[in-house]
């Protein structure tokens, strides 16, 4: 047992650097495969959100530009580390906008593979956050809690709750190329967000 927790220690110290990087390209997998998915199922895309949702084609159009240019522009701004609040934002929209408009609502495992999605995001917005300034600093204070830890706390549950329900529920996927490749890029992001549990320690 000791020796195991002194190879996960020598590793850790190892690959912290490079860690967070590889944690937040694993997570925006996801929304750059989407967004550059949009461009290419442009019309595919439009066309069935104009069926569904009987909006008409310039509505539908505008649903897949900001799917597109809301998923690209987010991931280009967590990657490069500039505004990241607002870009986590974003995608956090993004979840919501997609979870109505493809009724993923009542579709089980779509549902928790989006809540782990958040739970990831939550996780980077509590990275990036910075520690609010309290009046001893550098002294921890017992007893209160940051909106940080809050925020860890949530992303660690959604995660771990996409985890079990959506493990149970993968059989039930068709072997379609279409839903493998979503579901692939859907775990990638999970592996991110556990990666910045591993990166960002156990927190309060």
């Amino acid at each position: 047992m000791g020796q195991a927790e002194d190879v996960a220690d020598q590793f850790l110290r190892l690959t912290k650097q490079y860690l967070p990087h590889v944690a937040r390209l694993c997570l925006i997998s996801t929304f750059l495969e989407d967004g550059i998915r949009m461009w290419f199922q442009w019309s595919e895309q439009s066309e069935y959100i104009s069926a569904t949702w009987n909006c008409g084609w310039l509505l539908a159009s505008c649903f897949v530009l900001i799917n597109l240019l809301g998923q690209l522009g987010g991931c280009v701004l967590i990657l490069s580390r500039n505004f990241v609040q607002y870009a986590c934002f974003a995608l956090f929209g993004i979840i919501a906008l997609q979870t109505v408009a493809y009724s993923i609502l009542w579709d089980v495992k779509f549902l928790m593979r989006n809540l782990a999605l958040g739970g990831g995001l939550l996780l980077l917005l509590a990275e990036s956050r910075g520690e609010g300034k309290s009046m001893f600093a550098g002294v921890p204070s017992l007893g209160e809690s940051s909106p940080k830890q809050y925020m860890q706390l949530g992303g660690r549950v959604l995660l771990i709750l996409q985890n079990l329900v959506g493990t149970a529920l993968i059989v039930l996927v068709a072997p379609m190329h279409d839903f493998l490749k979503y579901d692939f890029f859907q775990t990638t992001s999970v592996i991110g967000g556990l990666l910045l549990v591993v990166a960002l320690g156990p927190g309060g």
